[in-house]
C-alpha cells in the first residue's frame, strides 16, 4: 500500500550508512545539575515514558513542559536565543518548519541522523522524524460499505457527502494534512477543498471527538489519525466497535503519514545532553517505547518494529 510522507522528496542515504545505525545507541553523557528541559508537543504520556526511561539509563533529569505544536513552536520563536528550552518535540512537522525557518535550531549530530531513514527527515539535518501516525477515513460500518466509501479524500469535497462527515480542523492535525495536500496538489485546488469543506464538513473539537460522532451514527465517516481507532480499540472499545479504517490509496492526498518531529536548540545550556535525549529516543530505546506502550504510533527509526496491538484489538 502507497503511503505519503511529506518529506518523501528527502534523498536516501548509503545503504551501508544506515545499516551501521541500526546498532546506535546514546553516547555517554556527563548529567548537568540542572538537567534539560523539553518543550513537549507530543502526547504528554509518551513524553513522560520516553523521559523518565532516558533518565533511568544516563541520570540525566528531564523536565516537561507540555502544550500544542503551534503555541510551544510559537513560544521558542517569541523567546529566541533567550529560551530556556533545550529540546522541542512535536506531533507534526509545521511547528518544526517555524522554528526551523527562524534559525533557531542546533544541527543534530549525525549518529542520531543515522538512525532515521532519509524519507523521516529533512535534508538539512536540524530536526528528525521521532514518531509517525497515518491520515485514515474511519467509518461507521453499519452505515457504509466499502463500494460507498470515498476513493480520494478530494472525494469529500462532493456535495452528496454534505454533513455526512467530520474533521476537526483547529488542531495541528489537521493542519499537517492540509500542508500535504498544498505541498501535493497546489493552492488552487487545496483552497477548492476547504471552501467545500466549509459547506459539507461536520465540524468537532478533536480527532477522538469525529471517532466518537462516527461510532455513534451521527456522521458517516471522518478524517482523523489511526491512532485513535487502536488506542480505543486496546481499551474497551466502546467508541470504535460500530467503526473501521479506510486508508486512501494510490498517491492521493489522504494517503499522507505525518512525522512527529524532535530538535535540539541553538540557545540550549545542555546540548551534550540535549542532542544524548534526541538521538535516544530514536534508538531502541525510545522507538522500543512505541512498539509496546499505549500511543500506537508508527516507529520510524531504521529497522524499528511497529506497535504491538494486544487486549480488544487483538480480537476485534
Amino acid at each position: 500500500m502507497y503511503r505519503r510522507t511529506l518529506l518523501a522528496a528527502v534523498p536516501a542515504l548509503a545503504t551501508i550508512l544506515l545499516a551501521r545505525a541500526r546498532t546506535a545507541r546514546a553516547q555517554a553523557v556527563t548529567p548537568s545539575a540542572d538537567g534539560i528541559t523539553v518543550y513537549n508537543a507530543q502526547h504528554a504520556s509518551l513524553a513522560q515514558a520516553w523521559a523518565q526511561a532516558f533518565t533511568r539509563e544516563t541520570g540525566v533529569r528531564v523536565t516537561l513542559r507540555n502544550g500544542s505544536d503551534t503555541e510551544m513552536g510559537n513560544q521558542i520563536v517569541q523567546e529566541g536565543a533567550a529560551s530556556p528550552a533545550d529540546v522541542f518535540l512535536t506531533e507534526n512537522s509545521p511547528a518544526m518548519a517555524l522554528v526551523q525557518n527562524a534559525g533557531l535550531f542546533a544541527p543534530l549530530e549525525e549518529s542520531a541522523l543515522a538512525l532515521v531513514p532519509a524519507g523521516f527527515r529533512p535534508s538539512g539535518g536540524h530536526w528528525i522524524g521521532i514518531a509517525a501516525r497515518s491520515t485514515v477515513f474511519a467509518y461507521n460500518k453499519t452505515k457504509l460499505t466499502a463500494e460507498r466509501l470515498p476513493r480520494s479524500m478530494l472525494d469529500l469535497a462532493d456535495a452528496s457527502w454534505n454533513r455526512r462527515w467530520g474533521a476537526s480542523p483547529s488542531g495541528a492535525d489537521f493542519q499537517a494534512i492540509v500542508s500535504a495536500l498544498l505541498e501535493l496538489r497546489g493552492e488552487p485546488a487545496t483552497l477548492a477543498w476547504l471552501r467545500a469543506m466549509k459547506e459539507h464538513c461536520v465540524v468537532y473539537r478533536g480527532n477522538g471527538n469525529v471517532m466518537r460522532a462516527v461510532n455513534a451514527g451521527q456522521i458517516d465517516g471522518g478524517v482523523i489519525y489511526h491512532y485513535y481507532f487502536y488506542g480505543d480499540r486496546a481499551r474497551t472499545g466502546e467508541n470504535s466497535n460500530n467503526t473501521e479504517l479506510h486508508y486512501f490509496r494510490n498517491q492521493d492526498p489522504g494517503a499522507f503519514v505525518s512525522i512527529s518531529g524532535g530538535a535540539v536548540l541553538a540557545s540550549s545550556r545542555h546540548k551534550p545532553e540535549a542532542q544524548a535525549f534526541v538521538r535516544w529516543i530514536v534508538g531502541p530505546g525510545g522507538q522500543g517505547i512505541l512498539r509496546t506502550g499505549d500511543s500506537f504510533e508508527y516507529a520510524v527509526a531504521t529497522g524499528a518494529e511497529p506497535f504491538l496491538i494486544v487486549g480488544a484489538m487483538a480480537g476485534g
